[in-house]
């Protein structure tokens, strides 16, 4: 229980962070992305003062942005960590399998470049280009290898709440600038781990990243080990780790929250039997709800014209003061997702 309180307070879901989104994103090192609205949710349940029309305007002032990076998915970084961690990853990327021989490679990033600067491009877009100068292979395999090799941001509309628009892509320097100040290291993005999903394991750091070979940094960090749970972990000297017995309120996680992702041993907030249900073959990952700091059951919202409800079900009964709990806290997430609709709660 104590490894899971250690984990909730840096996600700042015991207590929700009197912060402005880009330093609480900052400090969650991204949040994942896959489908535009789960980091508005994600907000939402750890702030105290937090509007989606806030998030949004950092969206399209480019404070922040979306762009391919650990474990190889869509996170919704700082223009700071755009440009920072796509390097750090990279290696993950570059082991992706692509149809594209090694020879032919340097000529089509170069010409995908050339396009991309023009203008925000989609997948199919960029693979029509590319085709005339590469007819022997695939426009699609063509894009997705830019995708994969080039630092590319998806930009707005998509991204913004409940809107839609296609997955258009430049470059990061096109769209944010060109980098500035010293970059960090992969010790640097251990530390930043830690900070924010400690303590952990090597392997812990390896699935939340994609990277291979972390066992070394952790070594040559200045780390303190700490026996939590019958566990032997990795954590910053000064980190928080409050008492086991810490309240827990009710939240709701979103889809493919970093929570229940970042881990090796995922048991600190979610069952090895329930993680079969919340997370599909697939990939996808479903918003669940916790309870008492573990992941205890599944939510979503259905829309009409005038009217908005958020079902909950939870995988085994529930007390009388958590369903209470859910309900307060399920309107209150209505108010902010579905202001100009009525709202009901079932649990």
């Amino acid at each position: 229980m104590s490894l899971n309180r250690a984990l909730l307070a840096r996600q700042h879901l015991l207590t929700r962070a009197d912060l402005d989104p880009t330093t609480l994103i900052e400090h969650l090192v991204g949040m994942q992305a896959q489908a535009p609205n789960p980091p508005y949710i994600g907000l939402w349940s750890r702030l105290t003062h937090f509007t989606f029309d806030d998030l949004a305007h950092r969206i399209t002032d480019r404070t922040l942005t979306r762009i391919l990076l650990m474990r190889g998915t869509i996170h919704l970084v700082t223009a700071r960590d755009a440009h920072n961690l796509r390097p750090l990853v990279q290696p993950v990327l570059d082991r992706a399998p692509t149809p594209i021989p090694a020879t032919a490679i340097p000529a089509v990033l170069d010409t995908a470049r050339h396009h991309l600067h023009q203008r925000p491009l989609t997948a199919v877009e960029l693979g029509k280009l590319l085709a005339p100068d590469f007819p022997d292979h695939d426009p699609g395999a063509l894009a997705a290898l830019a995708r994969l090799r080039l630092p590319l941001v998806q930009v707005p509309p998509r991204g913004l709440w409940q809107r839609t628009g296609p997955a258009a892509h430049t470059l990061a320097t096109t769209w944010l600038g060109e980098p500035t100040g010293e970059r960090p290291t992969i010790d640097d993005l251990v530390l930043r781990y830690l900070a924010a999903f400690g303590p952990a394991t090597p392997a812990d750091a390896q699935a939340w990243s994609g990277l291979t070979g972390l066992r070394e940094v952790f070594d040559r960090l200045p780390l303190r080990t700490v026996h939590t749970d019958g566990r032997t972990l990795h954590d910053l000297p000064d980190a928080p780790r409050p008492p086991a017995d810490t309240p827990a309120p009710a939240r709701y996680l979103t889809d493919f929250d970093n929570l229940l992702l970042s881990h090796a041993d995922r048991t600190r907030v979610i069952s090895d039997e329930h993680r079969l249900t919340v997370i599909t073959k697939n990939g996808i990952v479903h918003p669940t709800i916790l309870i008492d700091g573990h992941v205890a059951g599944t939510w979503r919202i259905t829309r009409t014209r005038t009217a908005a409800t958020l079902t909950v079900t939870p995988f085994t009964p529930l007390r009388p003061a958590d369903r209470d709990d859910l309900t307060r806290e399920g309107h209150a997430l209505l108010t902010a997702t579905d202001p100009d609709r009525t709202h009901d709660v079932q649990v």
